[in-house]
């Protein structure tokens, strides 16, 4: 896997560029092994989960995931760790009754929210955190004692 430098949309998307379609393809993918492995191929829209968007970064004390999870509360929404697995499964309803021939465009997912992260290094899971707020997820996870960094006196002879 290739690391890339992120670069603000000002910048040009360069390698980015058809990045809005690749929900399209993980939603195929994702029909085909539901295929293979017995589930029906007619599985209509509200069968199928979502993942959301997010971010993942370090501090020095933390690792910290945010998700995007517009339109639910932090009462639709579970987190779980096992092992260095996060996951975030819940569940995204419209609020309004529309029927499929009114629709102009729908784009919006709404249906099981579903997004596992693999943590790249070591956390103290009996002191994780999470907070939601403005339709943002946010879950801090203290790093093991063992991976902070620990500063060195250096003595003068």
């Amino acid at each position: 896997m290739a690391v890339m430098r992120w670069r603000p949309v000002s910048q040009g998307l360069g390698p980015w560029v058809g990045a809005s379609e690749l929900g399209d393809i993980q939603t195929e993918v994702n029909r085909l092994f539901g295929t293979f492995f017995g589930r029906s191929a007619q599985a209509g829209p509200s069968e199928r989960s979502w993942a959301p968007a997010a971010d993942m970064y370090e501090t020095k004390d933390e690792l910290v995931i945010k998700a995007d999870l517009p339109g639910m509360s932090d009462k639709d929404v579970q987190v779980s760790i096992t092992g260095d697995l996060l996951s975030l499964k819940g569940k995204r309803v419209e609020s309004e009754v529309v029927q499929p021939e009114q629709y102009f465009r729908a784009e919006r997912w709404t249906g099981p929210v579903e997004r596992t992260f693999q943590l790249p290094i070591p956390v103290q899971t009996d002191k994780v955190r999470a907070s939601y707020r403005d339709g943002v997820l946010t879950v801090t996870l203290p790093k093991v004692e063992a991976v902070k960094p620990k500063e060195i006196k250096i003595d003068v002879a």
